[in-house]
């Protein structure tokens, strides 16, 4: 008895709600004359008795699960002996959780063994009554619901104004998730600015977040100067963006002007596979192939070329996203309207004075879209900087140089144990907000773009 066989019970209850409903509705019918004397089809009131036994059932399973983990904690503390009361309540509940689940071995504290008893008979006390609340839930809703099935009862209606409410609430858990996930970096940050100075994190020029976890032990201070990883990403992200917008703003201009319509039908999916790739195959590709190739090229023009450079991992991040830009911009150039080529071709322009001077212009806004989405995704990449670029916080606009971005830090910053009350991890945070602000404000530009030129010409 488990929580998915009790979703899979609540679905057979909700498809046989369906026939039920379905069957009385032909059944309400028949004497009036058929199915068509009704106000709904049949299919409407089988779909109201199936979401009125799926979403109370539904509802009771959620609220349960999130009331009875938190009631189950509290009397499982409040049982322990005094003996056990000042020690961390984190720490005892994840000892008792294990000890419960059967993952703990060698010798246990009595106590903690009768406490995770405790908690499995809780929890299973728990679940028959989760089972007996969601089954009451769905059987009362699909009686409720059966009974109304009747020839004055519009179910359409009320079928649509389920799924508008459904919908509605879809809207607002995205919306309300991504107000969590800033409010939560904010909050974050905010404790990461009172323990370093802000002037300290945006314009200092050494990053070293290694401190002393003791007040007896050895250790660095830290410096938190995020400047060279600011660096490091445009560095690495503006490579990346010499290789990808050139050529597949070039390709799709090929691929929408110049090619047939069979020749656009092969490469289009061809170019595309490149966005299929996983991101360590680039990340392979650039450490052991591109990498060396511009280590040598370094060495061959009289430079000093590290075996890991940003070059290296600019010019992987640029093939990968290639397609970005070439996909979104032949899509566009390809909806730019007939009439614009026609007119201007027979003004006497030439084919290319058509493209350069009415094509791009009129696409312009998708253009700068998929820019902006390359842009954005050259920001983010993270696998083939760690194995391209290393993880040297290095101040250099030298592109043969070794240098490492926000994200490489960001990762490298959570990996592992760690506690949230040190200047070390809530840095990440601080460099999350920062990626945040600037991709609002890339995407405030691009806005401002689509709109100027989509008054021109709309």
């Amino acid at each position: 008895m488990n929580v998915s066989t009790l979703l899979l019970l609540i679905a057979a209850l909700a498809v046989a709600g369906y026939y039920q409903g379905s069957s009385r509705a032909v059944t309400v019918a028949a004497p009036l004359g058929g199915v068509r004397r009704l106000p709904s089809l049949p299919a409407h009131y089988g779909a109201y008795v199936a979401l009125m036994v799926l979403l109370p059932a539904l509802a009771a399973v959620l609220l349960w699960s999130l009331a009875s983990a938190p009631l189950i904690e509290r009397l499982v503390l409040e049982s322990l002996p005094a003996s056990h009361a000042g020690a961390d309540a984190g720490l005892l509940l994840n000892s008792i959780a294990n000890l419960a689940a059967g993952g703990a071995t060698g010798a246990t504290d009595p106590v903690l063994a009768s406490a995770a008893e405790r908690m499995a008979s809780l929890g299973q006390r728990s679940l028959l009554g989760m089972w007996t609340l969601a089954v009451a839930c769905a059987l009362l809703g699909g009686f409720y619901s059966w009974r109304r099935v009747r020839a004055d009862f519009v179910a359409r209606n009320v079928v649509e104004r389920i799924f508008t409410r459904l919908l509605f609430a879809c809207a607002c858990v995205a919306v309300l998730t991504t107000i969590g996930i800033l409010l939560s970096v904010v909050i974050e940050s905010l404790r990461f600015f009172q323990m370093v100075s802000p002037v300290e994190f945006f314009f200092g020029l050494e990053w070293s977040p290694q401190i002393a976890l003791r007040a007896d032990q050895q250790g660095s201070s830290g410096r938190f100067g995020a400047v060279p990883l600011f660096t490091g990403t445009l560095l690495i992200s503006a490579i990346a963006l010499l290789v990808a917008v050139p050529v597949g703003l070039m390709s799709a201009i090929f691929l929408s002007e110049y090619a047939s319509a069979k020749l656009r039908s092969r490469l289009k999916p061809l170019l595309e596979i490149l966005a299929g790739i996983p991101t360590v195959v680039y990340g392979f590709f650039a450490a052991l192939t591109v990498a060396p190739l511009v280590r040598e090229f370094g060495t061959a023009i009289g430079l000093e070329a590290s075996s890991e450079s940003a070059l290296a991992a600019g010019l992987v991040m640029g093939v990968m996203i290639i397609p970005f830009v070439s996909s979104l911009s032949d899509d566009i150039l390809h909806a730019v309207p007939l009439s614009l080529r026609d007119g201007s071709l027979a003004l006497g322009a030439t084919r290319s004075e058509t493209i350069k001077r009415v094509v791009i212009p009129a696409a312009l806004p998708g253009i700068v879209g998929g820019v902006l989405l390359a842009a954005s995704r050259a920001i983010g990449e993270t696998m083939i900087v760690v194995m391209a670029a290393g993880l040297s916080a290095r101040l250099s606009a030298n592109p043969f140089e070794s240098v490492t971005t926000v994200t490489v830090q960001i990762v490298t910053l959570l990996v592992g144990d760690q506690e949230f009350d040190s200047p070390k991890t809530l840095a990440a945070f601080a460099l999350g907000l920062v990626l945040f602000v600037a991709t609002l404000a890339l995407n405030i530009f691009a806005l401002h773009i689509v709109r100027k030129y989509r008054e021109q010409y709309e």
